[in-house]
């Protein structure tokens, strides 16, 4: 029968720190110290006990403990809290528990971040460029679709007054303006995220 729990890699990284890798897998990163409390040596058996122990006690403590470092600076959605986990190499199950620990306190909250978030950019930005920034931040378009239906429908700006007032902070007047000021106004908007048909009709 072949033995399970083998350190098949210890692989330094970076001040101190080491990427473990058991049975030929992607295991966890510890620090020198704990190197040494686990006693744990390449090509030698790790103890169910001190697996157990770093997976369930000692890596769901520090991934806590990193995510909530990470949002004392700034909001972060749940996908990017997951990728900020993932890039220190803490396993799944470690980020999953992780995650349900800081959402359990509202620490982070998607709806609630959407919300933040389109509210702060509504008056810049098109409700198209909005939507594909927080799709690349990892927000679902069904959440994006639903905070801009029921919690937001009655705040927000129309998008023609909008493009009016950024038009206005620019400068530019539509009577005198001359075609190349035209492009330049029209790239500006499409940038934001707004339609060419508006874009078009406005300028």
């Amino acid at each position: 029968m072949q033995e399970e729990n083998i350190v098949t890699a210890i692989t330094a990284l970076t001040k101190g720190r080491y990427r473990i890798e058991i049975d030929g897998e992607p295991g966890f990163v510890l620090y020198r110290g704990e190197l040494h409390t686990y006693g744990l040596k390449e090509g030698e058996r790790i103890s169910e006990k001190d697996l157990e122990e770093i997976l369930s006690e000692l890596l769901p403590k520090r991934a806590k403990l990193r995510s909530m470092n990470l949002l004392k600076s700034r909001a972060y959605t749940e996908h990017q809290i997951r990728e900020k986990l993932r890039q220190g190499f803490y396993p799944e199950t470690v980020i999953d528990e992780a995650l349900e620990y800081i959402k359990s306190f509202h620490y982070i909250d998607d709806r609630r971040y959407v919300k933040d978030y389109i509210v702060y950019h509504c008056e810049s930005r098109s409700r198209g460029r909005i939507e594909q920034d927080l799709c690349r931040k990892g927000i679902g378009r069904d959440l994006i679709r639903v905070v801009y239906e029921e919690d937001l429908e009655e705040e927000l700006p129309d998008e023609t007054v909008l493009i009016k007032k950024l038009l206005q902070k620019k400068n530019y007047d539509r009577d005198h303006a001359d075609y190349q000021e035209r492009q330049k106004m029209g790239a500006f908007l499409y940038r934001k995220g707004f339609s060419l048909e508006k874009i078009e009709k406005i300028l």
